[in-house]
């Protein structure tokens, strides 16, 4: 009787391996561009994972002149400062980063849809 006592069950979680590998913004040196749905076909893209080196300001500033859109820096409490612009901008951001030299191809994300 006391074998059944030793085991009692835990709760199973199946995302803690998830969780732990991708603790915190940034570990892997990831650029992350996502797409954020506003409302009907209006939607936001976001960039996020730049090194804290660069000025968010003038990367902002270059990609609005190239892709004629607006966009703000905004400053996130999880992912540290966060680049939003206006309109699916993946592909453009994704070649503009390269292109300019801030980040290898290998290390771009594109998320959404």
């Amino acid at each position: 009787m006391s074998d059944f006592d030793a085991q009692t069950p835990t709760a199973y979680d199946p995302f803690a391996d998830a969780n732990a590998e991708d603790s915190g913004a940034g570990t892997k040196d990831y650029v992350h561009i996502r797409i954020q749905q506003r409302n009907g076909r209006k939607s936001l893209t976001t960039v996020q994972g730049l090194k804290k080196e660069f000025s968010y300001n003038k990367i902002l500033k270059d990609l609005k002149k190239e892709f004629c859109c607006n966009g703000t820096v905004v400053q996130d409490p999880e992912l540290g400062q966060v680049i939003q612009l206006q309109g699916d901008q993946r592909k453009n951001v994704s070649t503009f980063l390269v292109q300019v030299g801030i980040v290898k191809k290998e290390s771009i994300k594109i998320h959404g849809f």
